[in-house]
């Protein structure tokens, strides 16, 4: 049985190497050390898909490049060739990744709605990514309802979403739906507010469970509804610490259980995977979906870049293995600073545009994303594991063409030998150090 392996080991200067020459050998009866078991009869989850945000940072750092260059970065984050990005994540209005602060409207009668700031960046890049994907699911985000519509008046530093304007908020949502439609972008899901405990210097809004329910319940959805919208919801959107006690807080114990597609979460305050579990446990109908996570600004320094690839690879084994159907990265360009920012909030990217705007620079973030969404197909199947090892992380699929991907990664200082077992076959190797491998068996 042929088995092929795909490794990305950055000290040795392998990204994505193929090796077509693997081989899965008879299982002895005799074998005992080092296995890694993969079981492909017991399925978990089934994966919506991979994805990056694409916000007015994202569209202004692309445009700096010459367009044939801007249309070689698209396709690498969404053509079956590349990261096969099947998830957009957009803001709605203006947010930290942005040129400026801007809302769609000024008047409290939204007779001046218009998109035209997504217009000049966002839209033509999401344009340009469904040539490469004609079936692309967007995720929209508010980071603020417009001043007017808020007691601080602002559209930074938190404040709360005013009772006299939660109508008018929802029929603003309803706007943008429709003007994206008009674009031909349909929106899928809507998460209710990005970050909604967190009072940034940015654009912000603060919700409590009880707030972001009744928003949900009692504006959001009937007012979709009436407009005929499909538009599913998302509640939470924020760090992993609190999405268990808020889950159950907004669905339950202020009754928006029947309103809410699933939840958006992000890993900036440690991984707390059992969270995840938990939530599966008691709403196993409900999506999970990793909206957002970044890494800080590290000026490619190697030491920085290791750890910045391991711990997308981490947290995306972590989260799939915990039940997560879908896993959407912050934004997939950014300028050579990590920019542009409206608050100098900079951040890494897989893909940045280099110093002298000729070109783009491949960080290795994009490559350790690339063994989970290039091989990973949407409407896969998760399937059971079992290892013999803390130091190899493990996890493994069945896509919808039967063929079983299965990825290993190693953190550590030290090289790991081991018998990797399907199907009353097995392939012995070493997972060097500091490495990850991506192994691709076709279906039966």
């Amino acid at each position: 049985m042929k088995i092929k392996k795909i490794e990305t080991n950055i000290k040795r200067k392998l990204y994505l190497k193929e090796s077509n020459n693997k081989h899965l050998s008879p299982l002895p009866d005799n074998l005992e050390n080092n296995i890694i078991n993969i079981n492909p009869d017991f399925t978990f989850q089934k994966i919506l898909g991979f994805g990056g945000a694409i916000t007015q940072s994202v569209g202004y750092a692309i445009s700096t490049v010459p367009s044939d260059i801007s249309e070689k970065i698209l396709d690498e984050y969404f053509s079956i060739n590349g990261l096969n990005y099947t998830l957009c994540r957009l803001p709605i209005g203006s947010c930290d990744f942005s040129l400026n602060s801007y809302s769609y409207s000024y008047k409290e009668d939204l007779s001046d709605f218009n998109i035209n700031q997504d217009l000049q960046y966002i839209i033509p890049v999401i344009k340009s990514a469904q040539k490469q994907n004609s079936r692309l699911t967007f995720i929209s985000s508010p980071w603020s309802p417009p001043a007017f519509m808020k007691d601080n008046n602002s559209l930074i530093f938190g404040g709360k979403l005013l009772e006299k304007h939660k109508k008018t908020w929802a029929n603003y949502l309803v706007k943008y739906v429709k003007e994206y439609k008009k674009q031909g972008i349909n929106i899928n899901y809507m998460t209710i507010q990005n970050e909604p405990n967190a009072k940034q210097i940015w654009e912000s809004c603060i919700y409590s469970a009880e707030e972001e329910a009744k928003l949900l319940k009692n504006y959001l959805f009937p007012i979709f509804k009436q407009n005929n919208l499909k538009t599913e919801f998302l509640i939470w959107d924020h760090n992993k610490d609190s999405v268990l006690e808020r889950t159950i807080n907004t669905l339950v114990t202020n009754g928006s259980l029947s309103y809410a597609k699933g939840i958006g979460f992000h890993w900036y305050m440690g991984s707390h995977f059992d969270s995840l579990d938990m939530i599966n446990k008691l709403f196993p109908d409900k999506l999970l979906i990793h909206t957002e996570g970044c890494t800080g600004y590290s000026n490619f320094k190697q030491q920085d870049e290791l750890f910045n690839c391991e711990m997308y690879a981490r947290e995306i084994i972590g989260d799939l293995n915990h039940n997560t159907h879908g896993f959407i990265d912050w934004n997939i360009v950014l300028d050579y600073n990590g920019g542009p920012n409206h608050v100098k909030n900079y951040c890494n990217s897989p893909i940045m545009i280099n110093k002298k705007k000729t070109n783009y620079i491949k960080t290795p973030s994009f490559y350790y994303i690339a063994h989970f969404s290039k091989y990973i197909k949407p409407g896969a199947n998760r399937i059971h594991f079992n290892k013999f090892s803390e130091n190899i992380l493990v996890t493994a699929f069945k896509n919808p063409d039967k063929s079983v991907i299965i990825i290993l990664l190693n953190q550590t200082n030290k090289n790991e030998e081991y018998n990797l077992c399907y199907k009353n076959n097995v392939l012995h190797d070493n997972l060097d150090s500091h490495s990850i491998v991506t192994f691709v068996i076709n279906g039966e």
